[in-house]
Parts: structure tokens; C-alpha cells; sequence
């Protein structure tokens, strides 16, 4: 199985990836830990889009899960191969309260879904992130479900997601009967 998760920061992306790695028994990417070098410094573009190109061409037969929007990162491979995309597409306050509850779980820490030395931080750059900046149309999933409608899986809250992953254990375990 091929799944991409998107979505917007704070929203469980990492969370989730994490989970259907377990469930289908598949290799998770974190794009940000190809995004990010130790101290938060920005990893070469180049490279960190080889990185990911490897990681698609490494799993090819196996599947994978991806964590991520970055859209520099070979987006448009990722999506055309995934299975299934996740968008999860919950309210600004329930993304800033979840990342202000992940930041005081993981604070002075570097969480397992980020690169090396880039230790858990909320500030003011990143709260206009999350309440402004990465919900424009860019960061928006109508254009991939528009792009991918038969395969694109739109949540906006933890019922909605709770459901889907109820769906997605019980096909996975007929597919092992």
C-alpha cells in the first residue's frame, strides 16, 4: 500500500503515518526530516528531493507511507502513486492546539517524525503558519482531490479520521484472509 498524508501543521499528520506504517507493515518518510538539517537549517533542495526520489524508488514494490505536503519534494509522483491520499484538513484552532499540546509533550526534545537536532519549538513565524500562511490555495486540498478525486480522502476531525482508519484495518485484514 501507497499512502500519502497531507495536510495542515498540527493537524496528526506525523501521528497518523506513524499508525498506517504499523497497520500495512510499510516504511514511513517524514519529509521533514529531509526538509531539515540539525539546528533547523534548511537541507539543500537538490539533495533533499534525491533523498526523496530514493526513498520512492527504494519501496517501489513494498509500499510506503509519506508524511508531508512539501510539494518540491516529487509531490507529483507521490500522488500519482499513492493508493490513497489523506488530506487532513482539520480548523485552525484544533491544528494550534494540537501543535501547543506537541510542543509541551516534545519541548527541548526532536520528535522521531523530525530531522536530527531540530528540537520541538513553537513561535510567532510558526502560529501565523498555522492560522494564515499554510492555508492558502497552495497548501489547499481541492486541487489534489480535484486531480486525484477517486483516491483522495478529506478528514476534518477525529471522528471522520477515527471511521476511515476503522475502514482501512478491516479491508487490510480481509486482504490477509
Amino acid at each position: 500500500m501507497k499512502i500519502a498524508v497531507m495536510g495542515y501543521s498540527g493537524a496528526g499528520k506525523s501521528t497518523l503515518a506513524k499508525k498506517l506504517g504499523r497497520l500495512y507493515d510499510c516504511p514511513v518518510l517524514y519529509l521533514d526530516r529531509i526538509q531539515f538539517e540539525p539546528g533547523w537549517k534548511e537541507r539543500d533542495r537538490e539533495e533533499a528531493k534525491r533523498m526523496a526520489e530514493a526513498f520512492l524508488d527504494e519501496n517501489q514494490d513494498t509500499g510506503w507511507i509519506i508524511d508531508g505536503n512539501y510539494a518540491k519534494f516529487s509531490q507529483e509522483r507521490r500522488l500519482a502513486e499513492a493508493d490513497l491520499i489523506v488530506f487532513m484538513d482539520y480548523t485552525r484552532r484544533i491544528c494550534l492546539w494540537q501543535a501547543v499540546k506537541r510542543y509541551l509533550e516534545y519541548r527541548d526534545k526532536t520528535r522521531e517524525s523530525m530531522a536530527e537536532g531540530c528540537r520541538e519549538k513553537i513561535d510567532w513565524d510558526f502560529v501565523k503558519w498555522i492560522l494564515r500562511d499554510g492555508r492558502d490555495e497552495a497548501h489547499s486540498h481541492q486541487s489534489i482531490k480535484a486531480r486525484y478525486p477517486h483516491k483522495t480522502l478529506v478528514v476534518r476531525n477525529r471522528k471522520q479520521l477515527k471511521d476511515s482508519m476503522t475502514r482501512l484495518i478491516l479491508r487490510s485484514r480481509e486482504r490477509t484472509l
